[in-house]
């Protein structure tokens, strides 16, 4: 997937939905005026065509791949705030989304500006929490009643067993629970997993990789050495 294929796909709907040419344009489509340009005239009409399309409802999931201190990482967000963040920049993540989410899903860099910004200041050292919104519908029932506590409860530099966390949600039996809920997460760092240990301080396990648990924890003063 790329925006020269969103902005194919986009175009049938668009047409359809009263996004054709303007009045008193020239009368091309979209295809004609992009193969008239050259390369930095189609990104430019490309890049158009899909901030229109979304300030147009038509687009329900905008993605973009961000480099990051802990490798690439994908990040999806609907209109109602970041709904997925990925550890690398695979295909599969997007499928899962258009099939969970919705399948009007492209490639929409603007509408990640503020996680993006918000990313950037946590890995120079110049944010502790994050205040983009975030959409939980990917989190159900009790896996979302722990994610929200561990968003509320456990804040930058501080770590929690998976234990202390079933005890904060009022079921101290529900560990394992809790761990499910852990690796199941679907927005790490802004919902901040890697801050959850097992009892004894083991650093259990992490979807992005202990390697990168490991980096993140010592990056906020939460784990020495």
């Amino acid at each position: 997937m790329n925006a020269t294929n969103s902005a194919n796909e986009l175009r049938g709907r668009s047409d359809r939905r009263g996004l054709g040419p303007a009045d008193g344009d020239d009368g091309d489509d979209l295809g004609t005026r992009l193969r008239r340009a050259d390369t930095t005239d189609v990104a430019a009409l490309v890049d158009a065509t899909l901030r229109r399309a979304d300030a147009e409802g038509l687009v329900d999931v905008g993605w973009v791949v961000e480099d990051t201190p802990v490798g690439p990482l994908t990040l999806a967000a609907t209109l109602a705030g970041v709904v997925r963040i990925e550890f690398g920049g695979g295909e599969q993540v997007l499928e899962e989304l258009a099939s969970e989410v919705s399948p009007r899903i492209v490639r929409l860099p603007g509408r990640l500006d503020g996680v993006r910004r918000e990313l950037e200041e946590y890995f120079a050292g110049r944010r502790r929490s994050f205040d983009v919104p975030v959409d939980r519908r990917l989190s159900r029932g009790y896996r979302r009643t722990v994610l929200e506590a561990l968003s509320r409860e456990v804040p930058y530099g501080r770590t929690v067993s998976y234990k202390e966390l079933a005890e904060r949600t009022g079921n101290p039996k529900a560990s394992r629970a809790v761990g499910s809920a852990m690796a199941t997460n679907p927005i790490p760092i802004v919902v901040p997993c890697h801050r959850v240990l097992r009892t004894g301080g083991a650093l259990g396990g992490y979807g992005g990789g202990l390697d990168t648990k490991v980096w993140l924890l010592r990056h906020e003063g939460a784990l020495l050495g």
